[in-house]
C-alpha cells in the first residue's frame, strides 16, 4: 500500500508542477489575446507576453523545486547505519 501512497503523491506533485508551469504563460497569453482584440493594441506585445510568462513560470518551477528539495532534507534527516534495516 505504501507503494501506492508513493506513486499517488509523485503523481500530484508532478501535476502541480505542470499547472504552476504553464499558468502563468497562458494567462500572459490570454492577457494579450485580450488586449489585442478589445483595444488594438499591436501584435508584436506578444512577445513580451511570451516571455513573461516563461520568466513566471522559470521563477515558480525554481520556488517549487528549492521547497521540494527543502521538505527531502528535512524528512530525510536521519542517518542510516549498517545495522538499519527498513
Amino acid at each position: 500500500m505504501k507503494g501506492w501512497y508513493k506513486a499517488l503523491e509523485d503523481l500530484v506533485w508532478l501535476t502541480q508542477l505542470g499547472l504552476t508551469m504553464l499558468l502563468p504563460l497562458v494567462l500572459c497569453l490570454g492577457g494579450c489575446w485580450w488586449a489585442v482584440n478589445h483595444w488594438g493594441w499591436p501584435l508584436w506585445l506578444y512577445l513580451p507576453a511570451i516571455l513573461l510568462g516563461l520568466a513566471a513560470g522559470a521563477q515558480n518551477f525554481w520556488k517549487f523545486a528549492r521547497g521540494r528539495v527543502r521538505r527531502t532534507k528535512k524528512e530525510g534527516g536521519g542517518r542510516i547505519g549498517f545495522n538499519t534495516h527498513e
